[in-house]
């Protein structure tokens, strides 16, 4: 097996990209990825090099592509999701360069998701670990402080493990569809109290006189794409946050992935006031941004989590991931799931600290997870 590195998406065809990927994450699809390179948002320039490897069966770049890893070299930790500026500080007090650093992730997306990228029908094993040993080696010879691989599948743990990574371990907070035929039997499963909250959040907007619009696929024009992005820039704004995407990528990912787009719109007066994007997987939905320009009370959960629970519902969708953090979220159905990374660091004695860091971060995650349990909104623990 012979490993390569590629500096675009683009060196790679759709189609056997694709292979590897599988449908079941839209975040690992070639048109997302390549939506971020081509629009600029995904540049050297933007601090994210693209230096994607490749395993083919016959030579460099020959026979059949048989896995790959997304991955980039940084010279900064934003859009990651996962910190690791309390480690790239002390690099720094101890006159060593943090960056650059190697990464393998999805580029500003907090999503859990295979990051060894395998094709489907040969032996996963030992795929699994030349792709692993190769980035290892490309780490190792390069100028880098270290590696870092991001919202993990749990599956791609334990080879990462074994092969010299630590491991480190977060909190999301995701919602699962229990088989409910309506929003009302998901309600009926809430304590009177909290199923009181939620109804009354929902009456809010309702008595606002705001309608909710989801628009997927053909049904997405262009005027809904400007005017999401104003509403992207408008949360950007009150936050003080980057603006990682521009306007020509939304409208290259409704241009190459519309079918794989649930747009939420609240309307009110014949205006849109707020609006949030959200991906389509195989069984799950996938909520990213929002935003709005006119307060509405509840609006935020109307058009974040109620209407994208209620479509996944109609649709039979098992999940809803709504974006990083947010304990808020507990108290409208959503319950903490551990997310996974590996990290590999080039120097030994910043690797010890960092694994007694892990170990004791660890513990505390548990603790804080187990804690967030017993917070749960429904009569029983679902």
């Amino acid at each position: 097996m012979y490993p390569s590195v590629v500096k675009s998406i683009d060196a790679v065809t759709a189609v056997d990209w694709d292979v590897l990927a599988g449908n079941k994450n839209p975040f690992l699809r070639h048109a997302f990825l390549s939506a971020l390179e081509t629009t600029g948002c995904v540049t050297p320039e933007n601090g994210w090099f693209p230096q994607h490897l490749l395993l083919h069966s016959e030579g460099v770049g020959r026979g059949r592509l048989l896995g790959a890893v997304p991955m980039y070299l940084k010279s900064h930790s934003y859009g990651e999701y996962v910190f690791d500026w309390a480690w790239a500080n002390a690099y720094e007090r101890a006159g060593l360069r943090y960056y650059p650093k190697l990464v393998v992730s999805i580029p500003f997306t907090p999503v859990t998701g295979p990051r060894l990228l395998i094709a489907p029908d040969i032996e996963q094993g030992t795929v699994r670990r030349h792709l692993i040993k190769a980035v290892l080696d490309r780490a190792k010879a390069a100028p880098v402080s270290s590696l870092h691989w991001l919202f993990l599948a749990s599956e791609d743990m334990a080879p990462l493990v074994e092969a010299g990574h630590m491991h480190r371990t977060g909190c999301q907070f995701h919602w699962h569809n229990q088989g409910y035929d309506s929003f009302d039997q998901f309600l009926a499963e809430f304590a009177s109290a909290k199923r009181k909250k939620i109804k009354q959040e929902r009456r809010y907007v309702r008595e606002a006189g705001v309608s909710i619009e989801l628009l997927c696929g053909e049904d997405i024009k262009t005027h809904h794409w400007d005017t999401f992005y104003r509403f992207y820039l408008s949360t950007l704004h009150n936050h003080g946050a980057i603006p990682y995407l521009n306007r020509s990528f939304f409208h290259k990912l409704g241009a190459l992935m519309a079918q794989d787009v649930l747009l939420v719109f609240a309307r009110q007066n014949d205006e849109y006031i707020a609006g949030a994007l959200n991906l389509l997987g195989a069984d799950a939905l996938y909520g990213r941004y929002w935003g709005h320009h006119k307060y509405v009370n509840g609006l935020h959960f109307e058009v974040c989590y109620y209407a994208a629970m209620g479509y996944c519902i109609e649709q039979r969708l098992k999940r809803f991931e709504a974006g990083a953090q947010g304990e808020h979220k507990i108290a409208r159905g959503f319950l903490p799931k551990t997310t996974y990374s590996a990290h590999w660091l080039s120097h030994p004695e910043f690797g010890r600290a960092v694994a007694d860091f892990l170990e004791r971060e660890q513990h505390s995650i548990k603790f804080y997870m187990d804690e967030l349990q017993e917070h749960s909104p429904f009569k029983q623990s679902v």
